[in-house]
């Protein structure tokens, strides 16, 4: 018998932060696909395991295009057109327009790039350890730590202003958050999009070294540049955010864990690439079905959405052994905490080389960090965020 998902769950349970909600593992144990009733009567599904989830990101036959998104998850929409998805946010298209986008992008977040990147990230995360070692215990470590080293790293590789990052971090975190309403979460994009229309003009009339510069020479108009710069700065702030924050808390949930990598450096990698798989901040993207596709054993027919579960795929029991657990020296990689395909994240060896870095100097730094209330106080961000996370992790440690 097929297995419907009634609702999207609003929350995780209690005590278990880190776990996807209970109904989307229950999904999982059903079968890899699930039929899910929109909210407006549009009948789609959920898609919670490994393979399918894969095969979906790398199929053309499934559209990211944002004005077939009719159909929310959580909210009828009634008669409301959806527009596309405006110049330069290639996140919401498909080829050709997505690579006219992403391809000037690709060079200049390589693996070898980025890796150039680690003595800058290295004294990044130094200040801030030195900043919240000197101010002393307690610290929230979301502000203190998980927040600044991303803010500052992808500062520099656009050409913001440090000093402007204040205003941006909170108008990106109102429209990520999952708790504004409709007047704040226009207000933050409005005037997210007013200042980086000023800083593409400047980057026009004065360039510097930077990502925005180098491309204010191709054929990209101000009004792409600066939907490119938001898809940038939204994703290299929130989410390596997010997942440094996320991560600690996980760390000091499962204290043998830091303990081996602690003792273990060479454990760095895959330890890096195990919490990206347990913690899944990325949690659900979509896709439309642009022509009838056989999945799983039923058909997608055209026109359908499809709601992709990045969190129970990395937790998919027939893809990793014991996939509840968090173990850093885990060997069977190939997670989609990065996405697949021609979507997958631009700025992934970015955050891995921010993760490498930052994780062990915070662990080394303070072996005897603890979390300074109980795990069930730690503010959690909502179930309708777009990336998953804590909004504060107060921390302590011996002086």
């Amino acid at each position: 018998m097929e297995h419907t998902v009634t609702t999207l769950p609003a929350a995780r349970e209690p005590g278990c932060p880190f776990d996807p909600p209970a109904e989307l593992i229950d999904a999982r144990r059903h079968g890899p696909i699930s039929r899910y009733p929109f909210p407006d009567g549009h009948e789609g599904w959920l898609i919670t395991g490994y393979d399918l989830v894969r095969s979906v990101l790398a199929d053309p036959r499934f559209s990211s295009r944002k004005e077939l998104m009719r159909h929310h998850p959580l909210i009828d929409f009634g008669e409301i057109e959806v527009p596309p998805a405006p110049p330069g946010e290639f996140l919401l298209m498909d080829d050709p327009q997505h690579s006219r986008y992403r391809k000037p992008l690709v060079g200049k977040f390589t693996v070898r790039r980025m890796r150039l990147l680690t003595e800058r990230v290295e004294q990044v995360t130094a200040d801030h350890l030195d900043a919240m070692e000197k101010a002393g215990p307690p610290a929230d470590l979301v502000t203190a730590f998980a927040r600044p080293i991303p803010a500052v790293i992808i500062c520099e590789l656009l050409g913001v202003p440090y000093e402007d990052r204040g205003s941006f971090q909170d108008n990106i975190d109102t429209f990520l958050g999952g708790e504004a309403g409709d007047e704040e979460l226009f207000a933050a994009y409005t005037a997210t999009q007013r200042y980086l229309a000023e800083l593409v003009a400047a980057k026009r009339a004065n360039p510097t070294d930077d990502v925005l510069s180098d491309l204010t020479d191709s054929d990209l108009t101000d009004e792409e540049l600066q939907g490119i710069a938001l898809i940038l700065l939204s994703a290299g702030f929130d989410t390596t955010a997010n997942m440094l924050a996320l991560g600690a808390f996980a760390l000091l949930r499962h204290p043998e864990q830091p303990a081996a990598w602690r003792a273990d450096p060479a454990l760095t990698d895959s330890a890096v690439e195990e919490l990206l798989r347990y913690l899944s901040v990325a949690k659900t993207f979509m896709r439309t079905a642009l022509e009838d596709v056989e999945l799983g054993g039923r058909t997608i027919a055209a026109g359908t959405a499809v709601i992709l579960s990045y969190n129970t795929a990395n937790r998919d029991p027939e893809r990793f052994a014991d996939p509840h657990v968090l173990d850093l020296g885990r060997q069977d990689g190939g997670h989609l905490a990065f996405g697949h395909g021609i979507h997958q994240c631009l700025g992934q060896q970015l955050a891995r080389v921010e993760m490498r870095v930052a994780f062990p100097a915070l662990l080394n730094r303070f072996p005897t960090l603890r979390l300074a209330v109980p795990a069930e106080e730690v503010d959690l961000r909502p179930e309708t965020a777009d990336v998953y996370g804590v909004k504060s992790l107060p921390v302590t440690w011996d002086v």
